[in-house]
């Protein structure tokens, strides 16, 4: 039997299962005001996976304006992936590639000509996944990550 999930927008009731996956997913972890923060400011763009009844991943952004980055001049609107995890036992299952796929929408009800976001250079499932949804690497920051690992920043016009 196929396994299904839905996406659907985050819900306060989420705050403790979005942070749970936080935890267990990424090194990166945030205080419960900095998620309550983003939903109340940009929520169009924070989506929760759900598999019965349980949230198995997320992903949350922050609508910015600055230079393009792809070299365009002037300012834009540009939507960027702040953070995105799903649960180990849930990934490879096209729960990631649907969360990054609504929440570009949802970037798009904020005029966003532009979603970007940074991943570690050796996260290569994430880069595969994010060439396949169209995204570019456009620049490499250095010691971006706190650990000293270096980012790509992957970019995509919307």
């Amino acid at each position: 039997m196929q396994e299904t999930f839905k996406i659907r927008k985050f819900a306060m009731k989420d705050l403790q299962s979005v942070m749970h996956i936080n935890r267990v997913c990424l090194p990166e972890n945030y205080s419960d005001y900095f998620f309550v923060d983003l939903y109340q400011r940009h929520p169009e763009t924070f989506i929760v996976a759900e598999q019965d009844s349980e949230v198995i991943g997320y992903i949350m952004c922050r609508i910015e304006t600055g230079l393009s980055n792809f070299g365009f001049s002037g300012l834009i609107r540009k939507g960027h992936v702040v953070s995105v995890a799903v649960l180990p036992q849930y990934r490879r299952k096209g729960v990631g590639e649907a969360l990054i796929k609504e929440v570009m929408n949802g970037m798009l009800k904020y005029n966003a000509k532009q979603c970007f976001l940074e991943v570690r250079v050796t996260n290569t499932d994430a880069i595969s996944l994010y060439k396949k949804l169209g995204f570019e690497i456009t620049r490499t920051i250095h010691g971006y990550y706190a650990d000293g690992e270096d980012a790509y920043v992957m970019s995509k016009k919307l």
